[in-house]
């Protein structure tokens, strides 16, 4: 059985905007020590600033998950921190989306979709389980529906969270003897930057293939485009999100995924039972797909 940490540090990657900033400021605001991590100084700057004076207390970790030095300078600098008591949790957040058709999307941008989404959540984790092992502590990861359903031309994001979902599984398993939770929260479409980064993302893409490519797909990106704009509309509050990581982090016995809608609870519940080209019906049809 789990307990609470005992040790109220925490590190959370991708702290600079988005469900990582969200998180940070609020785990501060209720007496955690916050290691939030960031990319650029000036992230940290702006999430100081979004806690306030005499709020909380936001420790800024300069730290690219990419980047194996640098995770280890992050996991030595919180070490020193913390001391003999260990790191009460981490919570892996950081994460991008790219989109594209898998024909042609670069494979160098397949392999940094997997870079930020899965090698760097098992290398920071790999990082700090000593310190979680120490308190107890727990192990949240980030996942999204994707991890459940993958739609065309989001098939890369799709890999890094199905794969992201299998690491989950094998850490829980793996790390109970040392009663360190592991827990995956799992959003939805949720109001934070991420639509506005992927949506440039694609542009970019476009500019950089073929003219003929893009024609092949030019009715369906129309259509996505759509299709996405609608979900950023009813995206949900950034809010539910944080009340999901703060339950996987307090709950006595926490569970091992945190659906933050009925949507996602039906993707990961009822989605996948269904038969493969009634699903792809169902898939197409709703994102509104020649």
């Amino acid at each position: 059985m789990h307990g609470t940490p005992s040790t109220k540090s925490i590190v959370i990657t991708g702290s600079s905007t988005g469900i990582g900033a969200a998180c940070a400021v609020e785990l501060a605001r209720r007496g955690w020590h916050v290691f939030a991590g960031v990319r650029k100084l000036e992230h940290a700057d702006s999430l100081l600033e979004s806690l306030g004076t005499g709020a909380g207390s936001i420790h800024p970790l300069l730290v690219d998950v990419t980047d194996g030095q640098a995770v280890q300078a992050a996991a030595r600098e919180v070490a020193a921190a913390v001391g003999g008591a260990g790191l009460g949790a981490l919570v892996n957040n950081a994460g991008i989306v790219i989109a594209g058709p898998l024909e042609i999307l670069p494979i160098e941008q397949f392999r940094r979709q997997l870079e930020v989404n899965l090698v760097g959540a098992l290398a920071v984790t790999q990082q700090f389980i000593p310190l979680l092992r120490k308190s107890r502590g727990r192990l949240v990861n980030i996942s999204s529906v994707n991890g459940a359903i993958a739609p065309p031309y989001l098939g890369a994001y799709a890999a890094s969270k199905h794969a992201l979902e299998a690491i989950g599984d094998s850490l829980r398993l793996e790390l109970r003897p040392w009663g360190i939770g592991v827990a995956m929260v799992e959003p939805g479409p949720t109001q934070t930057p991420i639509w506005e980064k992927s949506s440039e993302a694609g542009d970019d893409l476009a500019a950089r293939v073929p003219a003929e490519s893009l024609a092949l797909y030019e009715g369906d990106f129309a259509a996505m485009r759509k299709a996405a704009e609608g979900l950023a509309a009813r995206a949900v509050s950034v809010h539910r999100v944080v009340h999901a990581v703060l339950r996987a982090l307090t709950d006595r016995r926490p569970r091992s995924r945190y659906y933050i809608t009925w949507e996602s609870r039906l993707s990961y519940k009822g989605f996948r039972m269904l038969p493969d080209r009634f699903r792809d019906w169902i898939v197409r049809r709703a994102l509104g797909l020649r």
